[in-house]
């Protein structure tokens, strides 16, 4: 048991990436608003995306490289394109993801100091943490808070299910209102999460195959199926809550940090009960500090591989550099627009879900080719979903263009 759970650990880190505004926000909103009425959207796209994520750690797990490295095989182009779309949205993500666990932070812990105060203190907590404890802290810690964040959501769902009087409707809904086919895009375009995943989850595999040395790609894959599992799980979970406290209650969600963490905890314990009060909060401030912790690992690490590759093997550019950078960004976005995180929010989002095409058809084509070994490319099922997916992305994405 102590060698299996050892061998655990890209995927968990993966699911706590993905675990955060998508579920938090987007999939509790869900809820709310179209009760379980958008489930089809959550199971569609995970299914949508599978192939996409797991070729990332298919890939690294079989040829010991990251896909970042398989980029630069494919083209020097689709390398520099990545780099530019990462540095595109890599601050403005991370700047969403924190100011929803600053509010958290600022509801369960007091308000003694203000929303900016919380967030600069979150942002160098995770920035000591990941300088100092690096991959193997990362790796260890996020085992820890995806068995607290499980549990704790799942407790919340069923005290939730146990008060719920209301009769359950499970009739799939296809959003007709401009507004609600934006936040369908919105929805699926974050859930489970960006595309770009894929890349950190291979750059988290590279560091897990030094620490396991004895690591088969039949167990990095085992392993990312029970991460990818946990995200499909803990968004139905979300999806429910939000039908339970707040469908057809006419009530809406803030688009302020602090106002929305406090609608979100309070209505809860409201409906629940004072005393649910801890569990909530556990489970809305660990979805969200485990994603703002990978993060804030995850695109330093790979704008520092990418430098190296694009650059010079010894570069300026490294992870140091990125997450110092990519910090100092967070927080002056945040000061400047820390009113508007439905806005962060949504920009964020619909980035990643009209750029997630490309990750597409790069990572389906990575794996097709003369840099894989044959004997694990692709099956004839995986080859027809990666189709269907590639397709589904593109005609998303297309319908959202001439749609918003």
């Amino acid at each position: 048991m102590h060698t299996f759970i050892k061998k655990l650990g890209p995927g968990l880190i993966f699911a706590g990436a993905s675990i955060g505004v998508s579920h938090l926000v987007q999939a509790t909103r869900a809820g709310a608003d179209f009760g379980f009425g958008l489930v089809w959207a959550l199971l569609l796209i995970h299914a949508v995306k599978y192939p996409f994520f797991q070729f990332g750690a298919r890939y690294t797990a079989v040829t010991g490289e990251s896909l970042l490295d398989g980029y630069k095989k494919l083209g020097k182009g689709v390398l520099t394109f990545y780099f530019l779309l990462t540095l595109a949205t890599m601050f403005t993500i991370q700047t969403a993801v924190t100011i929803v666990t600053a509010g958290l932070a600022s509801s369960l812990f007091g308000s003694f100091v203000s929303i900016e105060i919380w967030t600069v203190i979150i942002t160098l907590v995770c920035l000591l943490l990941l300088i100092r404890g690096k991959y193997k802290l990362l790796d260890y810690l996020m085992k820890l808070i995806i068995v607290v964040l499980t549990l704790s959501t799942l407790i919340a769902v069923s005290l939730a299910l146990f008060k719920n009087t209301k009769t359950l409707h499970f009739h799939q809904v296809l959003p007709e209102t401009s507004l609600g086919i934006v936040f369908l895009i919105s929805f699926m375009g974050w859930m489970p999460a960006p595309l770009d995943l894929s890349v950190f989850q291979s750059l988290w595999v590279v560091e897990k195959k030094k620490q396991v040395t004895k690591l088969s790609p039949k167990a990095v894959i085992f392993d990312f199926n029970v991460g990818y599992l946990t995200t499909v799980l803990l968004g139905l979970a979300f999806i429910m809550l939000g039908t339970f406290i707040m469908y057809d209650s006419g009530k809406t969600f803030s688009n302020s940090a602090g106002l929305f963490s406090a609608q979100f905890i309070n209505m809860y314990t409201q409906s629940l009960g004072t005393w649910s009060y801890l569990i909530i909060g556990v489970a809305a401030f660990t979805t969200m500090f485990s994603t703002t912790l990978t993060t804030l690992d995850a695109s330093p690490r790979a704008m520092s591989k990418t430098s190296q590759l694009l650059f010079a093997d010894k570069t300026f550019f490294n992870y140091t550099f990125w997450i110092i950078l990519l910090t100092m960004g967070t927080l002056s976005i945040f000061f400047f627009l820390a009113s508007e995180m439905g806005l962060l929010i949504k920009i964020a989002t619909l980035l990643s879900f009209i750029t997630a095409p490309f990750y597409a058809v790069v990572n389906y084509g990575l794996v097709c080719s003369k840099h894989m070994p044959k004997k694990w490319k692709p099956s004839i099922k995986m080859h027809l979903l990666s189709w269907i997916g590639i397709i589904a992305l593109i005609g998303f994405t297309y319908w959202f263009l001439i749609t918003f």
